[in-house]
């Protein structure tokens, strides 16, 4: 049997392939539209160097984006004493960096982590899952998250959530200069590029939610293996089992959530998924099952 790090290294051997299947796919549907409008090669750099330039931004930046997005505000320690001394418990334990402390003021119960690497981490918690869950509970949430931060899970989310942000922005794009017509009026290039408008079109509508089920596919696959990580810092498996099992019951979203950080949670905070079964049904969902992953860490 795989040993926990054999596994961590299985999973960011497979994440890599992934997002570099993804780039590819980025950059095939950018030709495609570009030669769908009437333009040629000539182009294409220039639409991926501003693409890439916005992206790199949105990166550099998307903890604070996600943080401003969200209403938190930084932790105090007196005032969020538990979170910040399980917090500094962990991170000594893990011999890792301290992240920075930001919590939401929301009844609703639930965490999430962002950054770009483990010097540059934040880890986020709602007042209701501070005030809801005992120290034991709150400490198997808060390894979760920084197993999160130590597999640079944070980072490749980040990276995803940008390149499905620029497939939307493409897309939209597209969509709203198409009506103006084709450029290119030249007969021997019509029938080409009458093909590459029909593709485009099929790919201005179908990409979107390709990018998102691949990022949806990334976020649930890496779940278990925080959950595992998690119960290997805290050596406690029950105490993130009983925190899932309560988080599971608070029936109440968090506002602050939305589609685009909705899979930065530790569950699901819109609270809208739905009890159908089926591998099709569960390319939808942002995290696997909770009742899966309590009988993971339960092992049974």
């Amino acid at each position: 049997m795989a040993t926990y790090y054999q596994l961590v290294e299985r999973n960011k051997q497979k994440s890599a392939i992934i997002v570099v299947l993804f780039v590819a796919f980025v950059m095939g549907v950018v030709y495609v539209l570009t030669q769908a409008m009437g333009y040629g090669l000539e182009i294409l750099p220039f639409a991926l160097i501003g693409a890439g330039i916005g992206s790199f931004g949105s990166y550099y930046f998307s903890d604070q984006i996600i943080l401003s997005i969200s209403g938190a505000r930084e932790a105090d320690r007196k005032q969020d004493f538990n979170f910040y001394t399980v917090t500094e418990n962990l991170t000594m334990a893990a011999h890792m960096p301290m992240p920075k402390l930001y919590v939401i003021d929301d009844t609703a119960m639930n965490a999430f982590a962002t950054g770009r690497d483990p010097e540059h981490a934040v880890v986020c918690a709602t007042t209701g899952i501070l005030a809801q869950l005992d120290r034991t509970e709150l400490e198997g949430v808060i390894a979760h998250e920084l197993t999160h931060v130590r597999n640079y899970d944070i980072r490749l989310m980040s990276i995803v959530t940008v390149l499905v942000g620029l497939i939307a922005l493409l897309a939209d794009f597209f969509l709203r200069v198409s009506w103006r017509g084709r450029k290119n009026d030249d007969r021997d290039s019509g029938n080409a590029q009458a093909i590459f408008f029909a593709v485009g079109l099929v790919l201005a509508l179908l990409s979107p939610i390709i990018a998102q089920l691949i990022q949806l596919a990334i976020s649930r696959q890496r779940e278990f293996l925080a959950d595992a990580g998690g119960a290997a810092l805290t050596k406690y498996p029950e105490g993130l089992a009983k925190a899932l099992e309560k988080i599971s019951k608070d029936t109440e979203p968090l506002e602050a959530a939305n589609k685009a950080t909705a899979h930065l949670y530790i569950t699901n905070p819109l609270k809208n998924h739905h009890d159908a079964v089926g591998w099709f049904a569960g390319m939808f969902n942002t995290h696997p099952p909770v009742e899966e992953r309590i009988k993971a860490l339960r092992g049974r």
